[in-house]
Formats: C-alpha cells, structure tokens, sequence
C-alpha cells in the first residue's frame, strides 16, 4: 500500500458541517442575483448601443456641448474705450513742422492771457489792472476767431465748432466789458450792465 492510496474498504471523508464552516452559512436576506429577481448584468456587444448612450464603447456627445462660445461680459457695458477728434481738432501745420508749430493757435491765445495776467499781477503803470484785463478778454476773443477761421487749430478745439465759438466768444466779451466798466474812472459807461452789476453785487 503506497503512501498515497487509500485502502479500498477505507470509508469516504466525512462532509464539512455546515454550522461549523462560516463560508457556508447564509446571511439572511444576502441572495444571488437569481434569488433577488434581478437578471444578471451582461456586457454589450460591440454594435449595440446600451442605455447610457454608449456605443461601440465612445459616449454619444450632444452637438455644440464641446465648443467653446465666446463669453461676453456684463461688467461695464457702457465703458467709453475711445473719444472721437472734435472738428478742426487736427494739426495746425504738417506733421513735419516740430510740436510749438503744430500748435500754434493754443500757443498764441496762451501767450496773450498770460501777458494780461503778467501784467496785472506785476502792475507796472496805473491802469495795468485794466490793460491785463483787456488782454486777457481779447485772448478768448482771437481763440474764438481762430476756431471759426482756421480749418484745424489743433488743442484749440475743445468740442463742436459751435460749442467753442459760443464758450470762447461769450467769456472773452464779458471780460472785455467788465474791464472797461471797471472802477473807478471806467472807460464804458452803460447805464443797463452797471444796474446789472450793482444788483448783482448788492
């Protein structure tokens, strides 16, 4: 008798008792898939299209879900990005001329005024308040004669054509008219504006 037979007459081994194999109890309300109702899962084909939208193993995609649209903005709808030149607003000269020669219509008014204001600050003469005064009206007067005859002015033109006549034109004849009404020994006399300015000071 070898070592790895049995005897014939030997009796086969006893079965495995349940209560004493844990593997083999069963949980309760542990079941198969057979047991619960559920049929088991079967893997698709390689045709057929599952319920996920999957076919041939690539997920079905809905048209446009991929691109990227470009997004606009909603902060600042309204900013202003760029301001348009105000008419005449251009050079004064061609590009060529160095930068005082392109501007010269702003240079001349600036120049003016600030002679009238040298002058009435430094007081050389006894009507030098008057004279400086004068100048500085006549000063906006040619800007505004230089905005409605020259056909660019360059920084001169601050708005419209109109705009800038009316503004330049208005200040520099009240200017003008305030410092030949100017006290004492005034050069204009007009009895209307100096009830209007009396009213206006009392």
């Amino acid at each position: 008798m070898g070592a790895g037979t049995s005897p014939a007459g030997a009796d086969p081994a006893p079965a495995p008792d349940p209560a004493s194999d844990p593997a083999s109890v069963s949980v309760p309300g542990d079941r198969g898939p057979g047991e619960r109702g559920e049929q088991p899962h079967e893997p698709h084909e390689p045709g057929e299209q599952g319920e996920s939208g999957e076919q041939g193993g690539a997920t079905a995609e809905e048209p446009g879900a991929g691109s990227t649209a470009p997004r606009r903005s909603r902060r600042f709808p309204s900013l202003t990005r760029d301001t348009a030149r105000p008419e005449g607003g251009g050079r004064a000269a061609s590009g060529d001329a160095p930068a005082p020669a392109r501007q010269w219509p702003l240079l001349t008014v600036l120049c003016t005024a600030g002679a009238g204001l040298l002058i009435v600050a430094a007081d050389p003469f006894a009507a030098a308040f008057r004279i400086g005064t004068i100048l500085i009206g006549a000063a906006l007067l040619t800007g505004a004669v230089l905005r409605w005859a020259v056909p660019s002015v360059g920084m001169l033109a601050v708005r419209s054509r109109f705009t800038d006549l009316v503004t330049y034109g208005l200040m520099g004849t009240l200017i003008v008219l305030l410092a030949l009404m100017a006290q004492p020994k005034p050069w204009l006399d007009i009895p209307v504006l100096e009830d209007a300015v009396h009213f206006t000071i009392r």
